[in-house]
């Protein structure tokens, strides 16, 4: 088991280049299923979920060649299955896109139900009316989703709610359907332009992407292109917060501001200094913090994966604060090992009351989801003393080489590997 070792108190100074977005890349991995010819993708970050669907792609039959730091080349000629492996997808929440291309490319699919972050209910339904509108039948069982059509025909898409997964399997499996989809209540985020961007440069005929109603005129054949994906707005989102809450000052290198725009304007609400420019943007923090009034909502509003940050920062701020949770109610798992710092926050439902302390305190901790992770290195950066975090392999999930990026700003914290408890006990029994 790995752990994160932070000695807190220490301020970031100097530069950080931002990876490839975690959300673009594992929409777009799968989507090159869709291509027939090999695809370059560059600017991927090195995380978990990109291995794992690397190894999917690679284990369907795809060749998968790293041709550099940060690139792929992905010949998707050979998959000749449109199952994808069951131990493998169920890793990981974003496997549902598998379903997507598998069904655009073969007019059939079979992927297991999907994995990652545990924040609730996140139910596939809105996936489902949408390849059923496409002419799709479905079957679940024993965890499975099976797809199957006689053919895919473009065709009105209402979403109930905006959901950002559907919208991309939407736009995955209507690309080569005959005639047009209309895909309406659609969700927003770069992410979506991203691998609409993408699918375009195959031949795709995409328009409306990043506005609520997206169009999909089909085609028949989808050829090979090389692409960049975009800077993970999350990833710049967490390391502005913890610029700021160890008073620090830093260059954040690779980003797209405008992305940044609901995180920037909360951020200098709360007393953050911010300088944007073309493709970097400077944080730092030279007086109080106070407090402010936080509410997640879809694109372009302030986003729920960065919503545990900022909390973690308004510990830190005079005054008390209101967080209000709009996307997922199980995002204030986080709170509890907050508390274990010196936190004070009370969570009714899905608001949560944050009284600045202005002090946190080192302690052991687990993380129990991705952006939850994020938000204890936050807090153990500011925090006096040392904070040991378990439980990382959620952060790896969607950060790349988190701990050196903070390494080469001053922070102190390393990852260590310690004994697995349950690993010993199986262990002991086996020798005796």
């Amino acid at each position: 088991m790995d752990k994160f070792i932070v000695k807190g108190g220490r301020r970031l100074t100097g530069e950080v280049t931002i990876s490839g977005a975690k959300n673009a890349a594992v929409a777009i991995l799968p989507a090159v299923i869709l291509s027939d010819e090999p695809c370059v993708i560059e600017n991927v970050p090195s995380i978990s979920d990109v291995t794992i669907s690397l190894r999917i792609l690679s284990e369907m039959g795809a060749e998968v060649t790293n041709i550099g730091k940060d690139a792929y080349r992905i010949d998707p000629t050979g998959i000749d299955k449109c199952c994808v492996p069951y131990e493998t997808a169920r890793k990981m929440r974003a496997s549902y896109y598998f379903l997507g291309a598998l069904l655009g490319k073969f007019n059939q699919a079979r992927v297991s139900m999907p994995g990652g972050c545990p924040l609730g209910d996140r139910p596939i339904d809105q996936h489902l009316k949408a390849f059923s509108a496409l002419g799709a039948e479905y079957n679940l069982s024993q965890g499975m989703i099976d797809l199957s059509a006689d053919k895919l025909t473009g065709n009105q898409i209402f979403f109930d709610v905006v959901t950002v997964g559907a919208t991309m399997n939407a736009m995955l499996a209507a690309v080569k359907a005959e005639g047009l989809t209309v895909i309406e209540n659609a969700a927003k985020e770069p992410h979506i332009v991203d691998l609409a961007n993408f699918l375009n440069s195959m031949g795709a005929n995409i328009m409306g992407a990043g506005t609520d109603v997206i169009k999909i005129r089909g085609v028949e054949r989808l050829h090979g292109t090389n692409y960049a994906v975009i800077p993970d707005q999350i990833e710049a989102g967490t390391f502005m917060i913890a610029a700021a809450a160890t008073k620090g000052d830093v260059l954040i290198k690779n980003v797209i501001p405008k992305h940044l725009e609901s995180i920037t304007k909360k951020l200098e609400k709360i007393g953050v200094n911010i300088e944007q420019y073309d493709d970097s943007i400077r944080v730092w923090c030279d007086g109080p913090l106070v407090k402010a009034n936080v509410k997640t909502t879809p694109h372009p509003g302030f986003p729920t994966d960065m919503q545990p940050q900022i909390a973690t920062l308004l510990t830190l701020a005079e005054g008390t604060s209101i967080v209000t949770e709009g996307v997922w109610e199980q995002r204030f798992r986080y709170v509890d090992e907050l508390r274990r710092m010196g936190a004070n926050i009370t969570v009714n439902g899905k608001v949560a009351l944050v009284e600045g302390t202005g002090r946190l305190m080192g302690a052991p901790v687990k993380a129990c989801d991705l952006r939850a992770g994020a938000a204890l290195i936050i807090a153990g950066l500011a925090a006096q003393g040392v904070t040991e975090i378990e439980d990382i392999f959620h952060i790896e999930r969607g950060y790349d080489c988190m701990e050196g990026k903070l390494r080469a700003l001053n922070a102190e914290i390393e990852k260590v590997s310690v004994p697995d408890k349950t690993s010993n006990k199986t262990d002991k029994k086996t020798a005796v």
